[in-house]
């Protein structure tokens, strides 16, 4: 037994050592290769400082040719796999966005989060994991960040640590930086997809109905003024992008948002962007600023990404005083909560104006209400279609249109459930109709 006992022990000793040895070898190799690559990405740079062979610093294939060569020289008994990672790392490194490029260039991951250098989540199908990607250190992920805003004439430091920025093909970037960030430089990447979708993409999906999508269409061709709400994460941005498609091409379409995101396609859209304080603290132009100068430019459309403050003042006067057709998003948990943050951002205006002269504005303004919800299995849907028909003493009366019947989940974990009409006939569809749009009456039979 002694013996048996011994044997075990050295087998166990044996194991331990073994371990040791290939997480060593593992170790060394690794330095070996961030040495190397740190050590043809220093060659690289010498050449585009010193003009050593690189006539344009902006052309890629160039670029690429120069890694190349230099790899092949600096590394001619490192195996091809190998090499051609590192080509393509340190191309990334030198003339994109170092790490995060496999994931922006991956359709299935939808958000990007670093929250320090080696701690990197994304979401994929509504799900978030965490990423095999990783920064060397603080200072790579500050070098990326700097990358990302240097085009856009912003900056982050230690005097203005939280920026808000865009990546060329239109994806929503914010950043934040030490001593705010206390895990390291943090970015939030929320991307978009390559082609933009379409109605016929989200009832596939099964995020709305075709009912629900007739209707939605029916109401942006007859300028019915819409606002969809949801938290964060939930799709607004898309829903609203995707509703902004149904705008006839001969409409002045005017776009107003924190980062530009959207995605139009008609001929006659003017995109405006609002913009932080530069160094000295001027030179700020807010989302309101915005708002009050697009009434000056013969709007047939406003479109605003999202309301957050004082801007909602006017966007309900302009909804109030001929600018139909009008669409915007907000962040609210219901239809209730939505109209609540609608009168306290109208209050942060600070023109104080009495609750029920805001609230009869809120109800004169806006027509459908559109709830977007991210559930609990990753899938977004359109769970509720609401109308504002008006008030009924200080109150702002709705009813519900469409809605979606949570049934369940199947085998996968998976919500089951559909989307169901109420019954109610809108009364919008008067002014539908007025406007020549085609309506049809079983859309809501239940």
């Amino acid at each position: 037994m002694t013996s048996l006992q011994e044997r075990l022990e050295k087998a166990r000793s044996l194991k331990t050592v073994a371990t040791n040895v290939i997480n060593n070898q593992q170790t060394q190799y690794v330095d070996e290769y961030i040495s190397f690559k740190s050590k043809v990405h220093n060659h690289l740079l010498d050449q585009m400082n010193f003009g050593e062979g690189i006539k344009d610093k902006d052309n890629k294939d160039e670029v690429l040719q120069i890694i190349k060569m230099t790899v092949d020289d600096l590394g001619a008994d490192i195996p091809r796999p190998i090499k051609n990672r590192l080509i393509t790392e340190i191309f990334d490194e030198t003339v994109g966005f170092g790490p995060l490029e496999v994931l922006l260039k991956d359709d299935n991951v939808t958000e990007i989060m670093v929250n320090g250098p080696s701690s990197i989540y994304v979401e994929r199908r509504g799900k978030i994991e965490l990423s095999s990607v990783q920064f060397r250190d603080n200072s790579h992920v500050l070098n990326i960040i700097d990358r990302i805003i240097a085009p856009l004439g912003r900056r982050c430091d230690e005097s203005n640590p939280m920026v808000d920025a865009r990546l060329p093909d239109g994806s929503r970037v914010n950043a934040i930086i030490p001593p705010v960030a206390l895990t390291g430089p943090t970015i939030t990447i929320r991307k978009f997809s390559k082609t933009p979708l379409v109605i016929g993409d989200l009832i596939k999906f099964n995020s709305l109905s075709l009912a629900m999508s007739s209707f939605l269409e029916a109401c942006v061709k007859g300028k019915a003024n819409m606002i969809v709400f949801g938290g964060t994460g939930s799709g607004k941005t898309t829903l609203l992008n995707t509703l902004s498609g149904f705008i006839p091409d001969s409409d002045r379409i005017i776009t107003i948002e924190d980062a530009a995101e959207l995605q139009l396609k008609q001929p006659h859209t003017v995109t405006l962007e609002s913009r932080p304080a530069n160094t000295e603290g001027r030179g700020e132009i807010t989302i309101r600023d915005l708002v009050k100068n697009s009434l000056r430019m013969r709007p047939d459309r406003i479109v605003v990404g999202e309301v957050r403050s004082g801007e909602a003042l006017d966007m309900l006067q302009a909804m109030n005083t001929g600018h139909d057709g009008s669409l915007t998003t907000a962040h609210a948990n219901t239809s209730r909560d939505l109209l609540a943050r609608l009168e306290t951002m109208v209050l942060m205006a600070g023109m104080g104006l009495p609750s029920r002269a805001i609230r009869e504005q809120i109800a004169s303004a806006f027509n459908i209400i559109v709830h977007q919800s991210r559930l609990r299995d990753g899938s977004r849907k359109i769970v509720s279609i609401s109308e504002i028909v008006g008030m009924e003493g200080d109150t702002i009366i709705m009813q519900e249109i469409f809605a979606f019947k949570h049934e369940g989940f199947d085998a996968n974990g998976r919500i089951r459930g559909k989307f169901v009409p109420t019954g109610i006939r809108p009364k919008v569809l008067e002014r539908l109709q007025d406007e020549g749009v085609l309506v049809n009456d079983n859309w809501f039979n239940a």
